[in-house]
C-alpha cells in the first residue's frame, strides 16, 4: 500500500533527515578528533625522568672541590649552568600551550654524592614546582627507579629517561633500559633541542611494541640488547687486547653490535689471542651488574689440524721466566722431580706465573758479578712488549738432569747460569734449560692444548 503525502509534509521530512545526517556526520568528526586526541596522549610518554649532572646542567657537581673545601654552595647560572637546550625545553613544557603533556608527570634521578647542593640547585633554579618525583641519592639507578614506579604506579615501559652516561661501571642508560625504560644517551647533555623531540618521536614507534634493553644512541640511532641464550654459539673477531688487565672486546653480529667484552679467565687454560683472532663464544649476564661477558671461549681459527701442536708446560715466576726467556737463565735448581720423566730434547711451553719470585733482588746482585750493567739487567728481566703474567712466553728444550752439590752451586758461573746463590737454595736437582723462541704472533706454531705440571 502506497501513502501519499502533500507536499508541505515532504518537505517537513526530508529538512529532518537532512539535519539527522549533519548531526550524525558531526558526531562522528568529534569522535574521530577525540579518539585521534587519545591516540595522540598515548603516545607521549607518561613519566619523563631526567638525570641532573652533565644532564640539566654542567658541570657535575663533583667538580665543585674548592667549593666544596671552602664549605660553600653553589651559585646557579654562576657555578652550575644549565644546557641552553635543556633551559628552552623546561620552559615550553611548563607553558605547554597545546596541552601536550596534561597527563605527563616529571621526575629527577640522580646518584650525585652532592645531595644537598642538588635539592638546593633545583630551588635556584625554580625548578621543584617541575618535577613531580625527585630521587637523589648515590647508588644504584635502578633503585631510584623502582622507587619511581611504586610512587607514581606506572609501568617502566611508561617512562623516559635521559641520561649522559650509557654503560659501564658509572653507566645508567643500560642497566635502566633492562628494567623496560626507553633510555636516551646523551653524552654531551641536553645541547640541543634535537634530543628531545627525537627522543619522542622514538617513543611513539617504540610504545608499539615496548622491547626491552633500548637505547637511543647520541647519533639518534637506536640499539636494542638482546638477551643471548646461554647456549647459543657465536663466531667474531677480537678487536682489542689489554695484556696487562688481562681483557679485550669481540667484534660479533650484525654491524650494529655493541662489542662484547671478554676476560682472559675464560679462555682455554694458557692460550693467548691477539687483534684478529677468530673466537667461538657463549654470552652470560652478570645477574649482578646486568652485564655481558663473552664465557666458554674457544679459539677457532687455528688452522687445520697439521698445524696443532700438543706441548706441555711448566710455570715459572718473574723475573726468572723472563731470564730464562732472554737467554741467560740457563739452568733451574729444583727438588721436585718434574723433569726426570722426559728425556734430553724435550721441547715445552713456558708459562709466567702470576707472583713475583721474592728472593730480595740476590739475582741482580749474581748478575752483576758477572759485569752486567742495571740497564743490561733491567732489559734481561723484562717481557717482550704483548707478553705478561699467566701467558706462555716461550718455548723450551730440556737438558740432562743432574744431582748437585752445595759446593757445586756456590760456584760462580753455576750461580749466574741459576741466578741465584748456591746458598740460597737447598735443592738437589739442576736441569739444564735452553729457551728456542718467544710464542709470539709470528710464530706458525699454533697453542691448541696444554699440560700444566707444576706451579712455581
Amino acid at each position: 500500500m502506497m501513502i501519499f503525502l502533500p507536499r508541505c509534509q515532504l518537505l517537513v521530512v526530508f529538512l529532518a533527515s537532512l539535519v539527522l545526517t549533519r548531526a550524525i556526520s558531526a558526531f562522528n568528526s568529534r569522535f574521530q578528533v577525540k579518539r585521534t586526541f587519545r591516540m595522540s596522549l598515548n603516545s607521549v610518554p607518561s613519566l619523563i625522568v631526567f638525570d641532573l649532572d652533565n644532564t640539566l646542567w654542567t658541570p657535575e657537581l663533583y667538580q665543585l672541590r674548592k667549593l666544596q673545601s671552602n664549605n660553600q654552595y653553589p651559585v646557579a647560572h654562576e657555578d652550575v649552568k644549565l644546557f641552553p637546550a635543556a633551559r628552552d625545553i623546561i620552559e615550553a613544557i611548563k607553558k605547554d600551550p597545546e596541552n601536550k603533556f596534561a597527563n605527563t608527570k616529571f621526575a629527577v634521578a640522580s646518584r650525585t654524592k652532592s645531595v644537598e647542593w642538588a635539592h638546593d640547585l633545583l630551588d635556584q633554579f625554580e625548578l621543584r614546582d617541575l618535577f613531580h618525583y625527585v630521587e637523589i641519592f648515590p647508588g644504584n639507578k635502578k633503585q631510584h627507579f623502582r622507587n619511581l614506579k611504586e610512587q607514581s604506579g606506572l609501568n617502566y615501559h611508561e617512562m623516559l629517561f635521559f641520561d649522559d652516561a650509557r654503560d659501564g661501571k658509572y653507566g645508567n642508560c643500560e642497566p635502566v633500559s633492562s628494567l623496560g625504560v626507553l633510555s636516551v644517551h646523551c653524552p654531551n647533555g641536553i645541547h640541543e633541542e634535537t634530543i628531545w623531540t627525537n627522543a619522542l618521536e622514538h617513543y611513539k614507534k617504540w610504545s608499539s611494541h615496548k622491547t626491552p634493553n633500548t637505547i637511543i644512541e647520541s647519533n639518534s640511532s637506536i640499539t636494542t640488547r638482546m638477551i643471548a641464550d646461554p647456549n647459543q654459539r657465536f663466531k667474531g673477531e677480537v678487536t682489542f687486547v689489554n695484556s696487562e688487565k688481562r681483557f679485550g672486546f669481540i667484534r660479533y653480529g650484525d654491524p650494529g653490535t655493541k662489542e662484547m667484552f671478554f676476560h682472559f679467565n675464560e679462555l682455554p687454560y694458557g692460550a693467548q689471542v691477539n687483534r684478529g683472532d677468530e673466537l667461538t663464544f657463549s654470552i652470560r649476564t652478570d645477574p649482578r651488574k646486568g652485564k655481558d661477558a663473552a664465557t666458554n671461549i674457544q679459539i677457532s681459527n687455528s688452522g687445520s689440524d697439521g698445524d696443532l701442536v700438543e706441548m706441555r708446560v711448566f710455570s715459572m715466576n718473574l723475573p726468572f721466566a723472563a731470564l730464562l726467556s732472554n737467554g741467560y737463565k740457563t739452568l733451574e735448581t729444583r727438588n721436585g722431580t718434574m723433569f726426570t720423566p722426559y728425556p734430553e730434547g724435550t721441547k715445552m711451553l713456558l708459562h709466567v706465573g702470576q707472583r713475583m719470585y721474592p728472593d730480595g733482588d740476590r739475582h741482580i746482585e749474581v748478575m752483576k758479578s758477572g759485569g752486567l750493567n742495571d740497564e743490561e739487567i733491567s732489559k734481561l728481566k723484562s717481557l717482550p712488549p704483548g707478553f705478561s703474567k699467566g701467558m706462555a712466553v716461550a718455548i723450551v728444550e730440556l737438558g740432562k738432569t743432574f744431582e748437585t752439590t752445595l759446593e757445586q752451586r756456590s760456584e760462580p758461573d753455576f750461580q749466574r747460569a741459576v741466578a741465584a746463590f748456591g746458598s740460597d737454595r737447598c735443592v738437589k736437582l739442576g736441569i739444564e734449560l735452553c729457551s728456542l723462541i718467544f710464542v709470539g704472533n709470528t710464530n706458525p706454531i699454533s697453542l691448541y692444548f696444554w699440560i700444566l705440571l707444576s706451579a712455581a
